[in-house]
């Protein structure tokens, strides 16, 4: 199943300059923060009551609060958010859709920033939050215009890899206990 959304595309800043959200082919568009001035605590509560859990074996990247949060959306896809401590008593919050941790594909798999999806969890619980462009060191005031971001399901079926150590598991226990039978 394909994951659908958009991001900014074209924003303005509050001195009326006009910005393109760069894209690459390699590192798809380049990533907006989103800046409140909550605690982690209230925002890992408030992410919390939304349905993200804890993330395990997590690669945490500089500046980051804590563990990240992640949400299960439609099959393979989830909501991967991160926290890092800005000055001021600010928190920048980072997310990514991406294929699922519980997928072996999710060592290689497509993913892309998500803006929107965080916007509307702030909204909700009436927080008061700026997207930051991190290159240029400006709020955006305005968004333009939007990309329609497709992320592809991947080509081969997902595989889930937890099972996978279970099956490892029993066949190496299998084999080792036919070689250690055998010599004895």
């Amino acid at each position: 199943m394909e994951y659908l959304t958009k991001y900014p595309k074209t924003v303005s800043f509050i001195d009326g300059i006009k910005h393109k959200i760069h894209v690459d082919s390699t590192e798809g568009v380049e990533q907006l923060h989103i800046v409140v001035k909550k605690s982690f605590e209230e925002l890992t509560k408030i992410f919390r009551e939304e349905g993200f859990t804890k993330v395990k074996l997590e690669h945490k990247q500089p500046d980051q609060i804590g563990s990240g949060l992640n949400l299960k959306l439609k099959k393979p896809w989830e909501m991967h958010v991160r926290m890092v401590d800005l000055e001021d008593g600010k928190i920048g919050i980072h997310a990514e859709v991406e294929v699922s941790r519980d997928y072996l594909q999710h060592l290689f798999s497509q993913r892309t920033p998500v803006v929107y999806e965080v916007e509307e969890i702030l909204k909700k619980y009436q927080i008061d939050y700026n997207i930051w462009h991190d290159k240029i060191k400006k709020n955006i005031t305005t968004v333009v215009d939007n990309y329609k971001v497709k992320l592809a399901t991947p080509g081969i079926p997902v595989f889930a890899w937890k099972p996978m150590l279970f099956v490892i598991a029993t066949v190496a226990a299998f084999y080792g206990w036919k070689f250690f039978n055998t010599i004895w």
